[in-house]
């Protein structure tokens, strides 16, 4: 059964800087996202009859029009759904593929890339980085599946259609897409004092996008149809088309008759650090998403205690050099084994479940020298007795409601505004998925036509071994720090004792080759967060890893996360959520 919220807001002065911020109650529901006016959205959805997932989707449209070089439209989505009256997960994957002409000789073609090179990548702001967005299927096919039922597109979309047409107070400005895209300009603030007629919003401003809301208008009132064809699919191609990209109208076609693809979520249960019988479930996406680095980290993690090679630790040891040391350690191992495996499995066949394994785990967790940091480990070969699992910059947000349900969303353009590139009218970038395609013919996520990449957004959620039921709605966007975040301010509630606010103010690491701008493999970098306690520092070097502390605006590489926790009270019984959010963002978690 869930735990009582006292078990959970135990032994705070186990935290040795207390954030100022609380964690954030509620019986009818909460959402937590980085915007406040988009969190606003999902409460307005909430209010008017909508589930958690209703709600998510309108957050997901908020978010679109307040950071919208984080995510939009133009991107992928990702979605795991607790169904309260079935006591399950549903995942739902909104990834698009490349086009059916992006052919490995096609695309090295294109880019000029000798044959004798095998380390090229597609560059982030190229016009081959742009797969076909799957957000604007995958949010009409969560509302359909998923949706309570009593609201359509119309009223779940109003209340970002009203943020764009009336205005909004900014939070922050960019204007990188002024240099990669034809339409900059219906993107920008409009100012008849600027250089052109418009520049970036600075932050207190009021910014409208009016043609994000003709978009989000069509999509309300035509389904997912109005996007995949019609005006909104014509000028999405004809700006690839324009700057040498592939894709085609046909390949918007397949995707529209293809749809968002229901897969069957993966899972490690953990019983580890003392937990035991009351510990948990930690619940991903399948490949193409990178969830499963998530899984086998933690998996690794809990080989290790049982063969006796690192300790339980206990809640003061939080954050030290032994205990970072065997997470670091583990995530490299993890990531060895997901650059490799890590794909579309409805194109290459994947060993999700061999991956997984306690054999395979065990015999990935002898690489773990407790004494000194790993070398580049090169990836395994675990079992392929297991089928795919599938059926036929990003936000992560997380939506519970009043029945017990709860969404946790990934929506994404990947890095920054994606490409950069705007079609025309129509107020959205379009992603650079396809940057993390392999151009190396014979790497298993090579691009191939109508196949999907490896992608780096990553809902989860974590459930109660003893009882089944929900513990918590949880995330950390960040390209390659999302499975690196998870494992941390899960970890952080489990062996630190800490509530949700506290596991995400934290301070983390992130591993060096985890960051998609770094080009490198993985090495021994460790990138440590400003507030990290000195003597970890340096039992961290003298253990061979090389520590670079990050502070100021660069601590965004350690991602924003969000975590709801499903609790009750111990003498009602009654249902209360109970939330965190990241203070490395804007936003909070707001209460119904």
């Amino acid at each position: 059964m869930p735990q009582t919220s006292s078990d959970v807001f135990r032994n705070p002065s186990i935290f040795k800087f207390a954030s100022r911020r609380s964690v954030v109650h509620s019986t009818e529901g909460i959402v937590a996202c980085t915007q406040p006016l988009a969190a606003k959205c999902g409460l307005d959805v909430l209010r008017a009859g909508g589930n958690a997932v209703d709600a998510a989707v309108a957050v997901a449209a908020g978010l679109n029009m307040t950071e919208p070089c984080s995510t939009g439209i133009g991107g992928d989505m990702f979605l795991l759904f607790w169904k309260a009256s079935t006591q399950k997960i549903y995942a739902l994957n909104g990834s698009g593929r490349a086009g059916s002409k992006c052919t490995l000789d096609a695309i090295r073609t294109k880019l000029n890339i000798p044959a004798d090179r095998v380390d090229a990548e597609i560059p982030k702001a190229s016009p081959h980085a742009v797969t076909v967005p799957g957000a604007a299927a995958g949010w009409c096919d969560a509302v359909e599946r998923f949706g309570s039922g009593k609201l359509d597109m119309r009223r779940i979309l109003t209340p970002a259609i009203e943020l764009g047409e009336k205005g909004f107070p900014w939070e922050a400005g960019e204007a990188r897409i002024r240099s990669a895209s034809p339409n900059y300009a219906e993107m920008l603030k409009k100012d008849p004092d600027a250089d052109g007629g418009v520049r970036a919003p600075r932050a207190g401003e009021i910014m409208k996008n009016p043609t994000l809301a003709r978009t989000f208008r069509t999509l309300a009132e035509e389904g997912k149809k109005g996007f995949y064809t019609g005006r909104i699919a014509q000028e999405l191609v004809d700006v690839v088309q324009a700057l040498g990209g592939l894709l085609e109208l046909d390949d918007l076609e397949h995707h529209l008759a293809a749809g968002s693809e229901p897969t069957q979520p993966i899972s490690l249960k953990f019983r580890g650090q003392g937990s035991g019988d009351a510990g948990v479930e930690l619940w991903e996406h399948p490949p193409n998403g990178q969830g499963i680095v998530a899984l086998m980290a933690l998996g690794i993690i809990q080989e290790l205690e049982k063969q006796g090679r690192i300790p339980t630790f206990r809640p003061e040891d939080f954050n030290s050099a032994p205990y970072l040391h065997a997470i670091i350690e583990s995530l490299r191992i993890a990531f060895a084994d997901g650059g490799w495996f890590v794909t579309d499995p409805n194109v290459v066949k994947v060993p999700a479940l061999g991956l997984i394994s306690e054999t395979y785990l065990a015999e990935r967790a002898r690489f773990f020298d407790p004494d000194k940091a790993g070398q580049v480990h090169e990836h395994g070969d675990p079992p392929f007795d297991s089928p795919a699992l599938s059926s036929s910059d990003t936000v992560y947000f997380t939506v519970t409601d009043a029945e017990g349900n709860a969404a946790s969303f990934i929506n994404s353009n990947f890095a920054g505004f994606g490409t950069s590139i705007i079609p025309k009218g129509c107020g959205f970038t379009l992603q650079n998925r396809g940057a993390n395609f392999s151009l190396n013919a014979h790497h298993p996520n090579k691009i191939e036509p109508r196949k999907r990449p490896y992608h780096t957004i990553i809902p989860g959620m974590v459930t109660n071994l003893v009882d089944g039921s929900l513990h918590s709605s949880f995330g950390v966007m960040g390209g390659f720090m999302q499975p690196q975040g998870q494992v941390q301010v899960l970890l952080g509630q489990i062996v630190g004792h800490l509530n949700p606010q506290q596991a995400l103010d934290a301070p983390r690491v992130c591993i060096g080759g985890g960051l998609p701008e770094s080009g490198d493999g993985i090495d021994l970098s460790v990138n440590v967060e400003e507030g990290m306690p000195e003597d970890t520092i340096r039992g961290l070097t003298k253990l061979g890893h090389r520590v670079n502390v990050i502070s100021g605006a660069e601590r965004a590489m350690f991602g924003r996360g969000q975590i709801i926790r499903h609790v009750v009270d111990p003498v009602e019984g009654t249902l209360i959520w109970s939330a965190g959010s990241d203070m490395r963002g804007d936003g909070a978690a707001y209460p119904l």
